[in-house]
């Protein structure tokens, strides 16, 4: 999956797997329902119109302001001396970014209509959830988001 797909997608399931992984001292059980939440959230500030759906340009937008975000905390991990020697239009240029929104759209868009509903923004993360979800407890453990990610670390 490619990183300009993370920011929409992968976020949830990606703070689980991080919680697993160790990166958080204070892991905790998610529920569905928090999950869901999270998930609207996120939804919420994608539909900037407030009309129910993400549109093509919401999603270009969101993208535009997610790379951007990306490649300036990118230079300055670069810029190690902090001289600022290392150009923005430079590392701008050598990023590499290599999914457009009408390739989102199109993973998202199961029902082909040109935008992104509620529900199909939530469907691949829900089924992420599911999995990690080992025991269909409707919660997300600690050790479950740790065994999926030992799991998935030997393939």
């Amino acid at each position: 999956m490619s990183r300009s797909l993370t920011f929409l997608l992968a976020v949830p399931a990606l703070a689980l797997a991080s919680a697993a992984a160790g990166q958080s001292a204070a892991a905790k059980p998610v529920s569905r329902a928090d999950f869901v939440k999270r998930l609207d959230a996120q939804f919420g500030a994608l539909d900037t119109n407030h009309d129910g759906s993400v549109s093509k340009a919401e999603l270009q937008a969101a993208q535009a302001r997610s790379i951007q975000a990306r490649l300036q905390a990118e230079f300055k991990q670069l810029d190690t001396n902090h001289d600022g020697q290392l150009s923005y239009a430079e590392f701008a240029a050598a990023a590499h970014i290599n999914i457009s929104a009408d390739q989102l759209l199109q993973r998202l868009d199961s029902n082909h209509d040109g935008k992104v509903s509620a529900e199909e923004f939530r469907a691949p993360q829900l089924a992420t959830f599911a999995t990690l979800d080992a025991n269909h407890d409707g919660v997300v453990t600690p050790a479950e988001t740790q065994a999926f990610a030992k799991a998935h670390a030997q393939h």
